[in-house]
């Protein structure tokens, strides 16, 4: 693990591209980075004052000044974080720019040595995407890594970079910025499914679905109703995430370790830059705040619940007891052992997975539940549990859009059963409700009805009317017309039901939101 080649994977960039590679500069691979040595003497020789040198290993440190002792390799890989979070490393870079441009327009840098470190970092940048920058172990996290790599290449100049600034506040930044571009990823992603549902709305126009309560047949549905439903479900979803966005879009670069800094710097001006709504207003809430991160990985959490309910509706609609639809092939497989088996292993994973992003989120909690201001190492362990979450449910969301354009809905055996389970029955007693029969009353009578009707394994249609009149003298030959499932249907009037006009006007309304969308770009 001391030298870690494998390039980051490439994730949420497209709010940040590397300049052209400045050709004059020298490539990274040739540079070398010091490691630990386990051999390497802990002190040096006394200096001319009287001290002892440091020892080589710990000086190489970014903290090392006060250090005496290196580090020890053990705790080195433990403490390493560079494995996974140089997956910020555009965000590291297109922060790090910001910061140089402001300590030159504030006077700390002159316009020559701010010209080098973005020259550098966008060099390094250039190697880190096409896979050819060694990282280092013993530099921790890809924070220093790209630090002593610019410091390698352009000299002391890099080291006046870190003015200003600590990596409690950078990394916070660059965290923010990663959150932030997953953020719009996911909502774009989120708007493709339910295109995909409401693409649906014509193929499936008029075909009627048992509605379910307790996974007990209910009232009838139309199956545009159903979709409509999921496209409501991930609205709020994209909502959700869009007013994360507003508390994660907060700059907290410039408030350095927890109390601020001596330094002149314009915190307003790197928040322009960046594209940040403003700035974190107390430094010591900034190093210790992980809460949008939390509250980011909470929608992660209520998306893959959305994803698995509807897994869940999927893989039993497509069992032979319910028969109702056909999955597309491509997103599922077979039995080594039974030939006839076509499995929805998707749809299942979709549903299995969701624990993995709920167990982030609780596992967020816990990290942070009893943390003292300001920070504390404890916050490295944040970044994989988003990170995870967030590459979850991404897959989820890719599989699923296909899936859903691909499934075809089994007419024939969805329509050969929509007689059983009596699910006119609610409609019958609004019936007599309208006739001004209690609604409890109105209940009583048409469960009794129901009750006669299945012990002769018949509908209530085929009740005779003197079956309804000897219930109640108000029921008459008018019942036939709201029994059977398209009249229920059809019997529907409040706003938001399954009425094929109510079903029409929200079809009409989403394909308008998603038209603009498109128009708009979103």
């Amino acid at each position: 693990m001391g030298n870690l080649r494998r390039p980051p994977r490439a994730v949420c960039l497209k709010s940040f591209r590397f300049p052209p590679a400045p050709s004059a500069l020298r490539p990274l691979s040739a540079v070398t980075r010091p490691e630990t040595s386990a051999s390497a003497p802990k002190t040096g020789p006394p200096n001319k004052k009287g001290l002892t040198s440091p020892d080589p290993a710990a000086a190489s440190k970014p903290w090392g000044g006060v250090f005496q002792e290196g580090t020890d390799q053990r705790v080195e890989r433990f403490s390493e974080s560079v494995s996974y979070d140089r997956r910020l490393y555009a965000h590291d870079i297109r922060g790090s720019i910001a910061h140089a441009e402001m300590l030159a327009a504030v006077g700390v840098l002159t316009d020559d040595e701010m010209n080098q470190i973005i020259a550098g970092l966008t060099a390094i940048g250039w190697e880190i995407q096409a896979g050819r920058f060694e990282f280092s172990q013993t530099l921790e996290d890809v924070h220093m890594n790209i630090e002593r790599a610019l410091t390698d290449r352009i000299g002391d100049v890099g080291r006046k970079l870190h003015t200003g600034r600590s990596r409690n506040d950078q990394v916070s930044t660059d965290f923010r910025l990663w959150v932030r571009d997953a953020i719009d990823e996911l909502s774009g992603l989120l708007r493709g499914l339910q295109r995909a549902f409401v693409g649906r709305a014509d193929a499936d126009a008029g075909v009627i679905l048992p509605g379910y309560t307790h996974l007990q047949r209910a009232q009838p549905v139309l199956a545009t109703h159903y979709w409509l439903a999921y496209a409501e479900k991930l609205e709020r979803d994209r909502q959700r995430l869009a007013d994360c966005r507003r508390r994660v879009n907060l700059l907290p670069l410039g408030t350095a370790a927890l109390a601020g800094t001596t330094i002149p710097i314009d915190r307003q001006m790197v928040a322009a830059k960046l594209g940040f709504d403003g700035l974190v207003a107390n430094s010591l809430d900034s190093s210790s705040d992980r809460d949008f991160a939390i509250e980011f990985v909470s929608c992660l959490a209520q998306i893959a619940v959305h994803l698995s309910g509807w897994a869940e509706e999927w893989i039993l609609w497509a069992t032979t007891e319910f028969n109702f639809i056909k999955l597309p092939q491509a997103f599922c497989t077979g039995s080594s052992i039974m030939p006839q088996k076509i499995n929805p292993d998707v749809l299942e994973l979709t549903r299995g997975k969701s624990a993995r992003v709920i167990g982030a989120l609780q596992s967020l909690l816990v990290l942070t539940k009893g943390l003292p201001l300001a920070y504390n190492r404890d916050l490295q362990e944040d970044k994989e549990r988003v990170f995870d979450a967030t590459d979850t449910v991404r897959a989820c969301l890719e599989l699923a859009a296909p899936l859903v354009t691909g499934a075809e809905l089994k007419r024939d055996a969805i329509a050969a059963r929509l007689d059983h389970g009596y699910l006119d029955a609610t409609t019958l007693m609004e019936h007599l409700i309208h006739r001004g029969v209690p609604q409890r009353t109105a209940h009583g009578l048409i469960g009794r009805l129901v009750g006669v009707a299945m012990e002769q394994g018949v509908r209530l249609a085929d009740l005779p009317v003197e079956a309804f009149r000897d219930a109640h003298p108000d029921l008459d030959e008018s019942v036939y017309q709201v029994l059977g499932v398209e009249n229920a249907i059809r019997a529907f009037r409040s706003e938001g039901s399954t009425h094929p006009d109510q079903v029409a006007q929200q079809v009409a309304l989403w394909r308008a939101r998603l038209s603009n969308d498109e128009a708009t770009g979103v």
